[in-house]
């Protein structure tokens, strides 16, 4: 195992400790769409909760449930190692968008950190893995979601000039550049967040050197071209 995959291990390791003080409690929901032995699975044991209910939740929208950030922050563990090794099939920008509808930054420090701590160590990870357990795109999308922001993301990809994070920066050129997707181009479930500005600014500027790609130079990506930000 790599360095960068132990790091992940660990993240998620203290993920699960983090979230170990999550007590069981009575969780009621809408019991058309699940059945009571469904409500009392989700107030037992976290470990003894199914896989396809864990999967189920971890996709629902948030009104079937009475306390529905309370469920989500206890489900955290088992949604999100699967997530991170690619063995969780929901989508990953549901995923994120279901963790802000969840409030996660506004959970205890112990828990939030926990969490930020699996994103970063999962990015680096991901730079250093191709292919990934997850497509970098997904990855990036649910990261950036979650943590309202890609450039920090896209900063660390541009500090790390490794083969793989190479192969993946192609990945998403060609994804993204299919119809011209990136000159209009939204994350999360719902699209609400609009990645175009950060992402294409990005390519077209501090990794163009890296990508060997000619579609970079057309001249409607670069009308698309947001203007450099200036901060004081």
């Amino acid at each position: 195992m790599s360095p960068v995959q132990r790091q992940l291990m660990a993240a998620l390791d203290a993920l699960d400790q983090a979230f170990a003080s999550e007590e069981p409690f009575p969780v009621a929901g809408c019991t058309h769409c699940y059945a009571e032995k469904d409500l009392a699975d989700l107030s037992g044991p976290l470990h003894l909760i199914p896989d396809d209910l864990v999967s189920a939740v971890a996709a629902e929208v948030p009104s079937h449930w009475d306390d529905f950030p309370r469920l989500y922050r206890r489900l955290v563990p088992r949604i999100v190692r699967p997530v991170v090794m690619g063995q969780f099939h929901v989508d990953e920008e549901l995923i994120a968008t279901r963790l802000l509808q969840a409030g996660w930054t506004t959970w205890d420090a112990s828990l939030t950190g926990a969490l930020s701590n699996v994103w970063s160590a999962w990015w680096e990870a991901t730079l250093h893995t191709h292919p990934s357990p997850v497509p970098i795109r997904e990855t990036l999308s649910l990261i950036g979601v979650a943590t309202d922001g890609l450039r920090p993301w896209l900063n660390i990809w541009t500090a790390t000039p490794h083969p793989a994070a190479d192969a993946h920066l192609a990945d998403l050129i060609d994804d993204v550049m299919f119809e011209s997707e990136i000159t209009d181009l939204h994350m999360g479930f719902h699209d609400e967040y609009h990645a175009t500005p950060e992402l294409l600014r990005w390519l077209l500027t501090d990794v163009r050197d890296r990508a060997d790609d000619a579609r970079l130079d057309s001249p409607f990506l670069h009308e698309h071209r947001p203007a450099a930000q200036h901060t004081d």
